[in-house]
């Protein structure tokens, strides 16, 4: 069996302080937890080290215990380290009794280590101390039960059409395991903005309640409206003829067409707004933006003999005109 260095593991002296330990815990732990390193086995290993270290240095009772067997053990190495060193007198029982889940260290989330006074109950999956450990304090000192804690949190994105976030109403979302949830989408929503989903992030530990899930919405680009807040924006195709001479085009809106009044000698690019035909405002959804309609003036690209000659002739009369002012 390999000794334990659990000094040299925390990189404390053997007369550090219960501040010092706690110090150094707190800041290798913050360093290697699995949420910081996601897919790093010797991260993960790291991690169960600094926890088990900590689990023996943090309680008087076990860090005597560990003081006196380390002394022998120095000495025996100093003395050549023949033969076997004698453990038999240190362990709490016989080797191999204390199995993983008798004495562990909770699996909390980085921000939560500056907390001392709940860390020790299930390790939350990532598996039981050394068998060094098991052998000579597995069994040993107080017992400390986890207080319940809460799930952590959960961030996920979610796509949305335009006419979703308009409209509002459910979305089933499947998970990988096959579970699915509805979700509802409020009126108005706007990417960037959250949907909370009580209760569908990670389970609780020691009977805590779940946490929450956060959908983080994206509205997906619309082919025809341009959003910009609470307002839409679109572009309207006028013939050359009504942008002359005035009359009404259609213009498109979430809910069908309106008709629009074209006054006579409209510009090309000119906008008009039409008030509360916009989106429906998240925190009033009874309250509309607006719509901004732009004018695109639609020049004829193909002309019969008889249009050609008829252009030509008020481009004549314009030219005269011209002269005469």
């Amino acid at each position: 069996m390999d000794f334990k260095d659990y000094y040299k593991i925390l990189g404390v002296s053997p007369n550090a302080s219960e501040k010092e330990i706690k110090s150094a815990y707190r800041r290798l732990a913050r360093k290697y937890h699995p949420d910081v390193n996601p897919n790093d086995p010797k991260a993960e290993e790291r991690f169960k080290e600094i926890n088990e270290a900590y689990e023996v240095l943090s309680d008087p009772e076990k860090r005597r215990k560990y003081d006196q067997m380390r002394q022998q053990y120095e000495a025996w190495k100093q003395a050549g380290g023949r033969g076997t060193f004698d453990w038999s007198r240190w362990a709490t029982g016989a080797p191999g009794n204390y199995g993983p889940g008798h004495v562990h260290v909770e699996y909390v989330s980085p921000e939560d280590l500056g907390d001392f006074s709940d860390l020790f109950g299930d390790l939350g999956g990532l598996g039981g101390f050394s068998d060094f450990f098991e052998t000579f304090f597995g069994g040993a000192g107080r017992r400390r039960q986890p207080r319940p804690r809460r799930g952590r949190d959960v961030e996920q994105p979610l796509q949305i059409t335009l006419e979703e976030a308009f409209h509002g109403g459910t979305r089933r979302i499947q998970w990988e395991d096959g579970s699915t949830i509805e979700v509802r989408i409020p009126r108005g929503i706007d990417t960037g903005k959250r949907i909370r989903v009580r209760g569908k992030g990670t389970p609780g530990m020691a009977g805590g309640e779940p946490g929450d899930l956060y959908l983080k919405v994206e509205v997906l680009p619309h082919p025809v409206f341009e959003r910009r807040g609470d307002d839409l924006y679109v572009k309207v195709p006028v013939d050359l003829y009504t942008a002359v001479l005035g009359g009404e085009v259609k213009v498109p809106t979430m809910t069908g067409s309106v008709m629009l009044k074209i006054p006579p000698g409209t510009q090309n690019g000119k906008i008009f707004r039409l008030r509360g035909l916009g989106m429906p405002k998240l925190r009033n959804p009874d309250q509309r933006g607006d719509l901004y309609a732009e004018v695109v003036i639609q020049v004829p690209t193909s002309l019969t003999p008889e249009e050609r000659r008829l252009f030509e002739q008020l481009r004549d009369l314009a030219r005269k005109k011209e002269v005469t002012t």
